[in-house]
């Protein structure tokens, strides 16, 4: 089933901003990256998929449901995971997702059940008792993930799972939700502005601009390996550039690699020979692969 359908979505709020327009978009199971700028549309978007904001016009399908009209419906089978902290301080782990647990529908002894489950799928098991206001950062994102969880839904909408995390918490994190969409199976819609994090864990990606639909590709499409050979010794880089210049071979430096165009199949024997006629200790022979950054500046540049 496809998990999220758009038909000229459009969002105009009463003082006169759009944060959508004509959106019209379908996404498959997986995990996918939801991007744009901030005020791009995302959270607006993510809202009307919920049911808790009504479109202006257009259609929206989230699991085959109208969340205009069968909210409640979309909610029992949506797990979501705000931004923001909104965590109540004063209240233990294990209690408030049992609590949540409990509003979606689930009997007390299963919400128990089911928020010590959670809670230790996300790594928080031994602290599970322990109030929320006495957590970390990380901590916190893992407590909301967990009560997304909570309920077994069939989708999860994690708007900026990795929002206030050092770089060791946003690896955690990403590993974290990247093991929920391939052991778990659970479909999982990635909320962020941040690309090079999306490129890592997800299968697709949809970017918006302005509210309108930028890109919708699999990720494996967008990184599609360019004819170009990325070579990092670990020293003479500059010994191998002359020796391929006198071979008739360019090489153009980036950083401490060569990037050299692959215009015949000679070239790589040809950069291999030199390398070992060189006595050169190879670090890094790779043909280079668009990053999805990349691409969507390129798009800018266009459009």
């Amino acid at each position: 089933m496809t998990l999220i359908t758009t038909e000229r979505l459009t969002k105009r709020y009463p003082n006169g901003v759009v944060a959508l327009s004509d959106l019209t978009v379908s996404v498959e199971p997986g995990i996918v990256g939801l991007v744009g700028a901030n005020g791009a549309g995302k959270s607006t978007l993510i809202k009307i998929l919920l049911g808790l904001l009504p479109p202006t016009a257009g259609g929206v399908r989230v699991l085959g449901l109208d969340p205009t009209t069968d909210g409640e419906q979309v909610r029992a089978r949506v797990g979501y995971m705000p931004e923001h902290d909104c965590l109540p301080p004063d209240l233990v782990a294990a209690e408030f997702v049992t609590h949540m647990g409990r509003m979606s529908g689930l009997p007390r002894a299963t919400a128990r059940e089911r928020a010590s489950e959670a809670l230790r799928h996300v790594g928080l098991y031994e602290e599970r008792y322990r109030q929320i206001g006495g957590y970390s950062t990380g901590m916190k994102q893992r407590v909301k993930l967990a009560q997304a969880l909570v309920h077994d839904p069939d989708l999860l909408l994690l708007d900026e799972p990795t929002n206030g995390l050092d770089p060791a918490g946003r690896d955690a994190m990403l590993a974290l939700v990247q093991r929920i969409g391939t052991e778990f199976g659970i479909s999982v819609v990635v909320c962020s502005h941040l690309l090079g994090e999306v490129e890592r864990i997800c299968d697709s990606l949809v970017a918006i601009d302005g509210g309108r639909l930028l890109r919708s590709d699999r990720i494996a499409a967008m990184t599609t390996a360019t004819d170009v050979l990325t070579v990092e010794v670990a020293e003479g880089t500059n010994r191998l550039a002359a020796r391929l210049a006198a071979l008739g071979v360019r090489a153009d430096p980036e950083g401490r690699c060569l990037l050299i165009p692959l215009g015949e199949d000679a070239v790589y024997d040809l950069v291999l020979d030199a390398i070992a006629d060189l006595d050169l200790p190879l670090h890094r022979l790779d043909q280079r692969r668009h990053r999805v950054a990349e691409l969507f500046r390129t798009e800018d540049v266009h459009a």
